[in-house]
């Protein structure tokens, strides 16, 4: 008979208290020295805890492979992405089946045409722990592209020039660049963005080919810290628009492409709560802007006097249309817009002004612009998915009114849409808001008392839209409900519901989420101990929170790369991001604000409770969210727990907040936290 394993205990961070005190306060924080990265000490308490977390979840290793090997199993391991024809050229994406990551390439005016591959990056990433490819931008020319990589997880990449034609590695290098990137007309010069110590992306510089990094010139810098900015290229390519921006105001500059050395000239001088978003079309600007448009407007501008004194609506707002987006062509323009909680695309007729709605086969979806880059043409490519529906890529002819799916996400085994439901429900939060929940679960489930996970976000007006996952068939094929909250603080129902859960209206976010789950417990959807939730980053300050307010409510929760320790990031404008984050969570150097954000911050609020189980991730090389946050979370957690279920704790030790960077690792870490889940609920 083998013996039974006995798993130790966990990990026991030493408390070692530094007092912070702010407006009369003081609060003693026992793990802040957890923020020493170079302490020998943390790398050793990262490393007992993953160890820790690897004893405890060995019992479902085979659980975990049966998992992965379902997640593989319904993936086209080699495939190619929908074609895009442009300048005589069809370029796309493939994947190779046991290769990690995606291999660009193009053919020469058919696809029949011998093919080119101009950029492979599983070669590029061999020998390194993590890869990642920031942007991949072809010359107007085609005949060079600039790459950024990034090999940390950090976020700070590498920018280098290929000759397509050869795969001739260009002797240009410039390290220590950010998102966002614009070739000039002539193809001989390329605009990119650095960021400071902060990792807060502040300058544009334009590089010479043919010339060192040392001699780049700085085009553009912003020193307002809760600014950001960035660069691209207009669909028509002929102009480069430099925008800065915080959560709630922006400034648009522009730069002709066949005149990059000009100074670039402001659009409309930047107020306080005014947002707008440019691109060209023939002698002018199109403008989407909130400029006395709480959903904003489509506007337009002469390219000679593009000011605001200058403006004209061309779609004027509409009360319960978000529009969030334009993609510019020469004689149509498609607006993405959200209504009735789905995101949904409409096109504008130039010379009309007709506007119409493009339609679509379900009555609940998701449609994103995509990828066609034609200006000229009157076709546009956009991305279509629900809870059901795999990815597919549509051309949508925008004059014939007439759609062709190019592309449809194969999903191999033996699924079938129709075995599975999905539908959308509504909760009454405390203060009577009706806050939607979208439901996905197999046909054949028994409707009352299944086991449910609970997902959520709810800020940065970012929408948690219901999208097709192969990965998430596991669960529901083993009797689980999906479920979706649409809470206060993203953009799912309009500007309006983002401005209710930001700032001091912060705790909505977290009312809602709770008002869902106990209204699908009400509902006999679920029962608590069958109720597991997760969250990511953002969502994982939503689930820290929630646990404080109910953790008799859930029996298991997931935070992942979750932002905890509110308080005291936001107090610290040293940190990455902070500043520009005071217009979403508040500038605790206000009292007001930091009373309000002290009480509900997850790892400030942690209190002697039953806690549910829980798994906790984090990235050492995380910009975005601190491994220092997820880990004093748990450390704090742990003394005051006193429940008997399992808090554990993954840190990725090579990577950052996007977790592991090959797609065969993602799927690994998805089986990772399935396995998680249903063995906590008891389902294995």
């Amino acid at each position: 008979m083998e013996p039974v394993k006995v798993i130790p205990g966990p990990p026991v961070a030493t408390p070692r208290p530094t007092v912070l005190e702010a407006h009369g306060d003081r609060r003693v924080d026992p793990y802040y020295w957890l923020r020493e990265r170079d302490n020998p000490e943390v790398k050793a308490y990262l490393e007992a805890e993953n160890a820790y977390t690897d004893a405890v979840m060995a019992p479902t290793a085979a659980l975990q492979e049966r998992l992965y090997r379902e997640i593989v199993g319904r993936i086209q391991e080699s495939d190619t992405s929908a074609p895009t024809l442009f300048k005589g050229w069809w370029t796309y994406t493939r994947t190779v089946e046991g290769l990690d990551y995606e291999i660009y390439c193009r053919r020469r005016g058919s696809m029949d045409a011998p093919e080119e591959v101009i950029l492979d990056g599983n070669e590029l990433a061999k020998g390194h722990e993590y890869f990642e490819v920031g942007y991949v931008e072809r010359s107007p020319d085609e005949n060079v592209i600039a790459y950024a990589f990034d090999l940390s997880g950090s976020e700070l990449h590498e920018l280098r020039f290929r000759e397509m034609a050869t795969g001739r590695e260009l002797d240009d290098l410039v390290a220590g660049v950010y998102y966002g990137a614009a070739w000039v007309a002539d193809s001989t010069s390329f605009f990119y963005v650095r960021p400071n110590r902060a990792m807060r992306p502040y300058q544009v510089w334009r590089h010479r080919l043919g010339t060192a990094a040392s001699e780049d010139v700085l085009v553009f810098e912003e020193a307002d810290e809760r600014f950001e900015v960035s660069v691209e290229l207009s669909k028509s390519e002929r102009f480069i628009f430099i925008t800065t921006a915080s959560h709630v105001t922006s400034e648009t500059h522009f730069v002709p492409s066949d005149w990059p050395d000009s100074r670039p000239v402001v659009i409309e001088p930047r107020r306080t709560d005014v947002e707008y978003t440019v691109d060209h079309q023939e002698d002018r600007f199109l403008i989407l802007t909130n400029d006395q448009a709480t959903n904003f407007r489509l506007m337009s501008a002469p390219v000679a006097t593009p000011g605001r004194e200058s403006w004209t609506e061309l779609v004027a707002e509409r009360p319960d249309v978000r529009l969030n987006f334009i993609d510019v062509h020469r004689r149509h323009v498609v607006l993405g817009q959200r209504s009735d909680g789905l995101q949904r695309l409409e096109v504008l007729d130039s010379s009309s002004g007709e506007l119409h709605v493009v339609g679509q086969p379900d009555a609940a979806y998701t449609a994103y612009p995509g990828s066609d880059p034609n200006y000229d043409g009157q076709v546009m490519r956009f991305f279509y998915t629900s809870l059901t529906a795999p990815w597919s890529a549509v051309d949508y002819d925008m004059a014939m009114r007439t759609r062709t799916v190019v592309k449809e996400q194969p999903v191999r085994g033996s699924y079938r849409r129709e075995d599975y439901a999905t539908e959308r429900v509504w909760a009454v939060a405390a203060d009577g808001s009706r806050v939607p929940v979208s439901l996905v679960y197999r046909r054949d489930l028994s409707r009352e008392g299944a086991p449910l996970l609970l997902n959520g976000y709810g800020a940065y007006e970012q929408s948690n839209d219901p999208m097709f996952d192969p990965a998430r068939l596991s669960l529901l094929d083993r009797g689980f409900v999906f479920a979706i909250a649409h809470v206060r603080g993203g953009g799912e129902m309009g500007r309006t519901w983002y401005e209710e859960g930001r700032l001091l209206h912060k705790r909505k976010t977290f009312t809602d989420f709770i008002a869902c789950a106990e209204h699908l417990v009400a509902e006999r959807r679920t029962r608590s101990e069958l109720l597991a939730i997760r969250g990511r980053s953002a969502g994982g300050l939503l689930v820290g929170a929630v646990l404080n307010e109910r953790p008799d409510l859930f029996a298991c929760a997931v935070a992942l790369v979750p932002f905890v320790d509110v308080l005291t990031t936001m107090l610290d404008d040293q940190l990455p991001l902070t500043v520009n984050e005071y217009d979403e969570w508040g500038n605790p150097q206000s009292n007001e604000h930091y009373r309000y954000i002290k009480g509900y911050s997850p790892y400030d609020q942690v209190h002697e409770a039953a806690y549910p189980a829980m798994l906790v991730t984090a990235g050492l090389n995380d910009p975005r969210v601190s491994y220092w946050e997820p880990a004093k979370w748990v450390a704090r957690l742990r003394t005051l727990n006193r429940g008997q279920r399992p808090v554990l704790l993954k840190t990725q030790l090579g990577s950052g907040h996007m977790g592991p960077s090959g797609r065969y690792e993602s799927w690994r870490e998805d089986a990772f936290v399935m396995a998680f889940v249903i063995a906590q609920l008891g389902l294995d």
